[in-house]
């Protein structure tokens, strides 16, 4: 069950914002699952996959239907045409396989050409797209820093780092509120890592006190829960973690 916004105390200004600070820098994060550094008009976004219906109808696993490109193309359009950002940065896995841009609907990848030739575009690797293709314009980095801020695909393991931003856990948070178990995607810092939300349609989660997740983060980290039109903050403790498998 998504989160419903009467259920939940706001985090955030009118406008559905909230904002964090990671090694001095003032970090909005948007309702979308975007964030944006606005000192540096950059605009970040995590784990689009690009393609994922096509990639698990072309293996037979299951059907999906085919429109989540599409759809997570027209939300990442908006957002640029509401922030008018100078650089975007996508935190890798931007496409689900690296067949993807080869089964975009012709209409779709003329779209996402238009997009990155308005901006500074850059496809940070992932584990699902270690090469980004090279027609698609923009560049391609491991990793990229914006002033004391280091953009990465997956957060780095065995180091407490000071300004890490990240995605390809696809966080989730649950709360129990008014005797219900409610859950959604959100946004988790510990004051040292920010990471996101994926952004892509039909991407899953995973629950931020799962170990493999909360295991990056100091204890006393806090979520920014996304609602319907804005963001909800949690401390660590009053979450809820996945009720166990039957």
């Amino acid at each position: 069950m998504s989160l419903p916004d009467h259920d939940m105390e706001p985090a955030a200004p009118v406008d559905g914002s909230a904002s964090c600070t990671l090694a001095g820098a003032r970090i909005v994060a948007d309702p979308s699952g975007a964030i944006l550094l606005r000192d540096a008009r950059v605009l970040v976004v995590a784990d689009l996959h690009f393609e994922k219906g096509s990639a698990f109808a072309a293996r037979g696993d299951a059907w999906l239907p085919p429109y989540d490109t599409s759809e997570t193309l027209a939300r990442l359009e908006r957002l640029c045409r509401h922030h008018q950002p100078q650089r975007v940065v996508c935190l890798g896995d931007s496409f689900h396989d690296l067949g993807g841009p080869g089964r975009m609907a012709a209409g779709d990848l003329a779209r996402l050409r238009r997009l990155v030739a308005r901006h500074d575009w850059v496809w940070i690797t992932g584990n699902h797209d270690p090469a980004p293709p090279s027609d698609l314009g923009g560049m391609a980095a491991e990793a990229l820093d914006v002033g004391r801020l280091t953009l990465r695909h997956e957060a780095a393991t065995g180091m407490v780092p000071s300004g890490e931003i990240s995605g390809h856990f696809h966080p989730k948070a649950a709360v129990r509120t008014r005797g219900r178990r409610i859950s959604g995607r959100c946004f988790v810092t510990d004051g040292h890592r920010l990471i996101l939300p994926a952004f892509g349609a039909f991407t899953g989660g995973l629950n931020v006190l799962d170990p493999a997740l909360a295991a990056l983060l100091q204890p006393a980290f806090r979520v920014f829960v996304i609602g319907k039109q804005r963001l909800f903050a949690y401390p660590h403790h009053q979450l809820a973690p996945e009720p166990p498998r039957l």
